[in-house]
């Protein structure tokens, strides 16, 4: 770290990330919040949150079968659709618990299904998703105060917001001792990842959860740069069926590599050829034994937050040599703000 990152808040919140995750696996009930969910009545698991907070869901539910990821965007906006017929566990995400969606999806299960069994993981007590009634049942988990970040870009919160789902909601396991596996690699990562000179274009691939990986690295780039840097994701797969016509000269492009097969031979060929097609674009390996190394002893979805870590650091470190207010990119503009407001929100009637 240089000095003058350091006066960020937002790059001292990517750096204390492997400290609590070490402190939380400890701490987080995990046996007597599985038991919990046991109890409840239900038949579908929905995460749901907007932004990054939805990115969240939309990782857990590639790596989980029988889960769905629905935007709180989306079941705010089409409750009927989506509420008719279901009665499912839902999940909500959220780092100030206070967005106009997070308030709109309590409304829409008060209304729609109020004794819908209700999981709220947030990072904020005295939010919303922290502090308001439901007539069902209904279990809050507040993360540690330190993943309530001040800066705009979400860092602390996303991703101890997703392991605490992985937690739990993945198989069975050691959760502290895989924390402080996770821990230990994240330091090791920050302590040698050095970013790249700022490209004029970014994009981020990856497999199967690495894919909405990719989505929130994408995000992280467009918002820490107040869009200067444009930025774009997909899956391997998926970015050669017309979504490469985005690369030119000055292009960077990442690749979220996987462990499990055949996933990671798909990789393997679209890295070839992009170095073969674009040899004016750096193209750049996060992953097993990639450029940036990053083991995967537990999964794809459980290392999702190291991949993401060299987003959020490269979005700061650019941010910065652009000359913006790294905490607060779109400061003066009035066009983005870190707790989303203003959305008029409409009745829902039962």
């Amino acid at each position: 770290m240089t000095a003058d990152l350091t006066t960020w808040a937002t790059w001292r919140e990517i750096h204390q990330q492997p400290y609590i995750w070490a402190d939380w696996g400890y701490d987080l009930d995990v046996l007597g919040l599985r038991a919990w969910i046991a109890k409840q009545d239900y038949d579908h698991v929905w995460f749901c949150g907007a932004g990054t907070s939805a990115y969240i869901g939309d990782i857990l539910a590639a790596a989980l079968p029988d889960t769905r990821s629905i935007p709180s965007t989306d079941l705010v906006s089409r409750p009927h659709y989506l509420m008719a017929g279901r009665k499912p566990l839902v999940v909500s995400f959220g780092r100030s618990g206070n967005s106009t969606e997070s308030i709109g999806t309590l409304d829409v299960l008060d209304a729609l299904a109020p004794t819908a069994p209700r999981l709220h993981i947030t990072c904020n007590k005295d939010g919303a998703l922290a502090t308001r009634p439901s007539a069902g049942a209904c279990k809050v988990i507040t993360l540690p105060d330190a993943t309530h970040d001040a800066g705009f870009a979400m860092t602390s919160s996303f991703s101890t917001m997703l392991l605490t789902a992985l937690a739990l909601f993945d198989q069975p396991c050691d959760v502290a001792g895989r924390m402080i596996t996770l821990s230990d690699q994240l330091k090791t990562l920050l302590a040698t990842f050095t970013p790249d000179p700022a490209p004029t274009r970014m994009v981020y691939v990856g497999t199967g959860p690495l894919a909405f990986a990719a989505r929130e690295a994408a995000l992280k780039v467009m918002e820490l740069s107040a869009g200067q840097i444009p930025a774009l994701w997909d899956s391997t797969l998926g970015f050669r069926h017309g979504p490469k016509s985005f690369v030119m000269p000055g292009t960077d492009i990442t690749v979220f590599t996987s462990a499990e097969s055949p996933a990671r031979a798909y990789e393997v060929d679209l890295i070839a050829e992009l170095r073969q097609q674009f040899p004016d674009a750096r193209v750049t390996t996060v992953g097993p034994e990639g450029d940036v190394n990053i083991p995967q002893p537990f999964g794809a979805a459980w290392s999702a937050p190291l991949a993401i870590a060299t987003a959020q650091l490269s979005g700061v470190r650019w941010s910065h040599d652009l000359g913006l207010n790294v905490d607060d990119p779109f400061s003066g503009a009035g066009t983005l703000s870190r707790v989303v407001s203003g959305v008029q929100l409409y009745p829902v009637a039962p």
